[in-house]
């Protein structure tokens, strides 16, 4: 079981990386600006220098350092919870989540921030509604947070304390 949870950290983390690296130097979104993809979609390239939401963003290089250790610390605990995982729904998702941080976190220590792209968008009665601009490690956090949860309420059963 513990394969499928490496294998899903190891898809998130490709996916991710590559689909940055493909943005920023063959497609070059930096000098095109905002790309329309779709009504409710468009491509705009985001540094993100703090955490969700860009919470901590002014925190400077000891923030990032502080953000780079809280990240590899979280990493290793997702981990030895993926090896101790005793449903597949669980490891993949434990893995998903592992697979997405990395990928934040190479960015945040080859760039010093995250690479953000992907603006969800919806116009209501005249007026444009946002949501945050995020990238495809954030698409596998979040699912695999989703995984995790639907695991703990509608998943196997945990064994009961005699």
């Amino acid at each position: 079981m513990l394969r499928s949870g490496i294998l899903a950290a190891v898809a998130a983390l490709i996916l991710d990386q590559a689909s940055k690296l493909w943005l920023l130097f063959v497609f070059d979104l930096g000098r095109r600006g905002a790309v329309t993809v779709t009504p409710f979609l468009d491509l705009v390239l985001a540094w993100n220098t703090g955490i969700s939401y860009g919470w901590f963003a002014e925190s400077g290089a000891t923030g990032q350092t502080v953000l780079v250790a809280v990240k590899a610390v979280a990493i290793v605990v997702l981990a030895i919870w993926m090896a101790k995982s005793t449903t597949r729904l669980a490891t993949v998702a434990l893995g998903l989540i592992i697979g997405g941080a990395i990928g934040n976190g190479i960015d945040r220590f080859a760039w010093g921030a995250v690479v953000d792209f992907a603006l969800l968008h919806v116009q209501i009665s005249g007026k444009t509604w946002n949501w945050y601009v995020f990238n495809l490690a954030d698409c596998a956090i979040v699912a695999g947070v989703a995984a995790l949860l639907y695991d703990s309420f509608f998943g196997t059963p945990a064994a009961k304390a005699p």
